[in-house]
């Protein structure tokens, strides 16, 4: 089963990030500096892939005058981000799907955090293409994921060091291992020359690398 749709996974991932991606507390702080840099205080902020609520809530308690569209494919990871919010929902607007399933904007800012790497090329293409165009001119795109060189030697080198930082995180040894076939087999990992081309290629401008922290990158970006 999809772990983003059988509940009790779903259930267990608020966990996992702050566990399992390191950085994951101060990359959620900088990219509210970075969107804040930008966003006015009454902002509209796209969030894509926003099942299970995390940054969700993170925005929404630093900036009182944020409102955010968010969207995911999972109903259950919405589910959970609608009680992750809590008295913060009604700021929220959940929409079940895709990229195209978001309203048209234009946004203020967007963020797309720990989603990419689930995506395959081309349709990685069409969605920075589609936030790009739902965006005001000049407006902060914050995006992080997955990335890390892709020759065989490198690529099984960086699983190899995911999965020991899973283990130090406290991870069963069968279960990072299972986690590193998984990240192996389901992902779409590119390189970070070619996540910053893909952003370039979609019309942002301005494009830096914000966050490396192991086998995670994450860039701001402007439309």
């Amino acid at each position: 089963m999809d772990p983003f749709s059988d509940p009790q996974a779903v259930a267990r991932y608020a966990d996992g990030p702050p566990r399992f991606v390191p950085g994951y507390d101060a990359m959620q702080r900088m990219t509210r500096l970075l969107l804040a840099e930008r966003a006015p205080d009454q902002a509209r902020v796209l969030v894509v892939g926003a099942g299970g609520g995390l940054e969700l809530k993170a925005f929404a308690e630093a900036h009182s005058g944020w409102t955010f569209d968010g969207v995911d494919p999972s109903a259950e990871m919405l589910k959970l981000a609608e009680r992750m919010l809590g008295p913060l929902a009604p700021r929220a607007h959940l929409h079940h799907g895709y990229v195209d399933d978001a309203p048209a904007g234009p946004f203020d800012a967007a963020t797309c955090l720990l989603t990419l790497h689930f995506v395959a090329l081309e349709e990685r293409r069409r969605t920075v293409h589609e936030i790009r165009r739902r965006l005001k001119p000049g407006a902060p795109f914050v995006v992080a994921h997955l990335s890390f060189p892709q020759d065989d030697d490198a690529r099984a080198l960086w699983l190899s060091r995911h999965a020991a930082f899973l283990v130090a995180s406290g991870l069963d040894l069968g279960k990072a291992t299972n986690a590193r076939t998984a990240i192996d087999t389901q992902t779409h990992i590119l390189t970070p020359e070619q996540d910053e081309a893909i952003l370039r290629e979609a019309g942002f401008s301005d494009v830096s690398l914000f966050y490396a922290a192991f086998s995670f990158r994450g860039w701001v970006a402007y439309a």
